[in-house]
């Protein structure tokens, strides 16, 4: 299992965190409202409110979600940073397999 954060506007977090589960590409996103953001975009530094998504998937899932962002998240270059999970309760991560696919544990 992996967790994988990325930042998007507010108001289509709800959206992708549904699509994503829908589609079992991810077995939970957790949506964290107001989270406030500061980066250089375009030569420029910005400020905005995000939320941040936290995305529950198989270990070896990364390209899959990556693919499903790219095609419904607004953004030019969505945040995907994946983190690896070395210890998780057994019966969670039985959980997690049997809502992201078909494959086996």
């Amino acid at each position: 299992m992996n967790i994988v954060l990325c930042n998007c506007p507010q108001e289509k977090a709800d959206s992708i965190a549904k699509e994503l589960v829908e589609k079992k590409v991810a077995a939970c996103v957790n949506v964290i409202p107001q989270v406030k953001s500061f980066y250089h975009w375009q030569g420029e530094l910005c400020c905005d409110n995000e939320a941040t998504l936290i995305i529950k998937i198989r270990a070896n899932d990364f390209e899959r979600l990556q693919k499903e962002i790219l095609q419904i998240h607004p953004y030019d270059v969505p945040e995907m940073v994946e983190l690896s999970v070395s210890n998780v309760n057994e019966e969670y991560l039985k959980w997690l397999y049997a809502n992201t696919g078909d494959h086996n544990v």
